[in-house]
């Protein structure tokens, strides 16, 4: 069994779309499940060792390998399991100016995320049977996050950008996840201020810097070319004495220190 202290490798996506300014997709995590129930998240979760297969170096379009191939079919995994959403191109169309599939695609597929997500069906062989390859060439980098090393379960998580294929409906699966609603990062923001929206720290803080963009556009351009700085947040003071948690000023988020006390309230609401 592996120490329950070792950061797991996982992978969450952020969805664009202008309608007509800049929308990410989010997700209402079920409250039964054990991390972060009932907080509106982006799809995603833990690596599976599938994730990790050599057999994907044939499916995925993106000069990626290892431990980052791993973690963007992750990404894209979840986002199907999650969402329906299926970042992908035909075999027969690859290549990173071949268009993504549609809706006719993402909707034969749908039938197949129960299955992917409980693991009773492969998704390396659902993409290799339906002849399409992951365009994992589409994701844009934008977040790696590492949970804190006093916490019992630890996530080393990268987060990444990605246009939603025109057509393609976004649905909740009604299993890990009630809700799906597409919002404007800002608002999000908002709606967490007021109290009438759950958003844990990491998720807002990636909310916050995308809200920095106003369309999908500029966001994938601006986020292509600036650098990924590691997040792991360590216990401290703030300037007032007050215990809180820091993260480097050089990640480039809205805030570089968060109020311990504030991390607890969420956890006591859900």
């Amino acid at each position: 069994m592996s120490d329950p202290a070792t950061p797991r490798l996982s992978a969450t996506i952020l969805l664009l779309r202008d309608d007509p300014g800049l929308q990410v997709l989010m997700v209402k995590r079920h409250y039964e499940i054990d991390f972060a129930s009932g907080a509106y998240v982006f799809p995603g979760g833990k690596a599976h060792e599938e994730d990790a297969d050599p057999a994907w170096a044939d499916l995925c379009d993106g000069e990626f390998s290892g431990e980052e191939q791993a973690a963007r079919v992750s990404a894209v995994r979840e986002a199907f399991e999650e969402s329906g959403i299926i970042l992908a191109r035909a075999a027969s169309a690859r290549g990173a100016d071949a268009a993504l599939v549609g809706a006719d695609v993402a909707d034969a597929l749908a039938p197949m995320r129960g299955p992917v997500d409980r693991r009773e069906a492969s998704f390396l062989e659902l993409i290799r049977e339906n002849n399409l390859v992951l365009a994992l060439d589409a994701l844009v980098h934008f977040g790696h996050w590492i949970t804190p090393t006093m916490m019992p379960k630890r996530f080393d998580t990268h987060f990444y950008l990605a246009a939603t294929p025109p057509g393609q409906v976004a649905e909740q699966d009604g299993r890990e996840t009630t809700e799906a609603v597409w919002v404007g990062p800002q608002d999000a923001l908002d709606q967490e201020e007021a109290g009438t929206a759950t958003i844990i720290f990491p998720t807002r803080m990636n909310l916050g810097k995308l809200a920095e963009t106003e369309t999908t556009a500029a966001a994938l351009s601006r986020f292509s070319t600036e650098k990924v700085v590691t997040v792991l947040p360590v216990i401290g003071k703030d300037d007032a004495g007050a215990p809180c948690l820091h993260i480097p000023e050089e990640a480039g988020y809205i805030q570089s220190t968060e109020p311990l006390q504030r991390v607890a309230n969420v956890s006591k609401s859900k």
